[in-house]
């Protein structure tokens, strides 16, 4: 499966960067996978050769906080959707509040991040640039949220059946 352990991301990393390929990185929760993250994901792997997704770990998205009932789907899971993407060559999880060791470890030539990230906001911006290499803000889909997915959901099962 394209599930890493950290140091297999590494090792993978490495041997793909001897063979002259181009590694691009990005990182996230990808909590219910939508369009908005598909396309995002594809935009990101047509920068280089080939993707490592980076995967807060549950207890990381805890401690971000963005709602006390996430994330929906455990790591576990979250890291198989992910997996199974045309456009996901590998996929690592981090425990990390920010993913900036592995950002570290990995050493990518491209990072990428959401356009909603300012960019001097975007961690790891420091540790890809000191190599000569780039960061790119990809302009997010309109319209897709996991949080408006989950309000969707709530509403339509509030209103009976149908």
């Amino acid at each position: 499966s394209n599930s890493v352990t950290r140091s297999e991301a590494v090792a993978f990393v490495a041997r793909a960067r001897a063979q002259g390929k181009r590694v691009v990185f990005t990182n996230g929760v990808f909590d219910i996978l939508h369009p908005g993250h598909i396309r995002y994901l594809r935009d990101a792997r047509a920068l280089g050769d080939l993707l490592i997704v980076g995967v807060n770990s549950d207890r990381s998205v805890k401690a971000l906080a963005k709602a006390p009932d996430r994330p929906i789907n455990s790591e576990n899971e979250r890291v198989e959707v992910l997996a199974a993407l045309a456009s996901v060559d590998a996929v690592v999880i981090f425990d990390e509040d920010t993913p900036h060791e592995i950002i570290s470890a990995l050493q990518p030539d491209v990072l990428v991040k959401g356009a909603d990230w300012g960019e001097n906001a975007i961690v790891g911006r420091d540790v890809v640039e000191a190599r000569g290499g780039r960061v790119v803000r990809i302009k997010l889909a309109e319209g897709y949220s996991t949080t408006s997915l989950i309000e969707r959901i709530r509403t339509k099962g509030s209103k009976g059946s149908n």
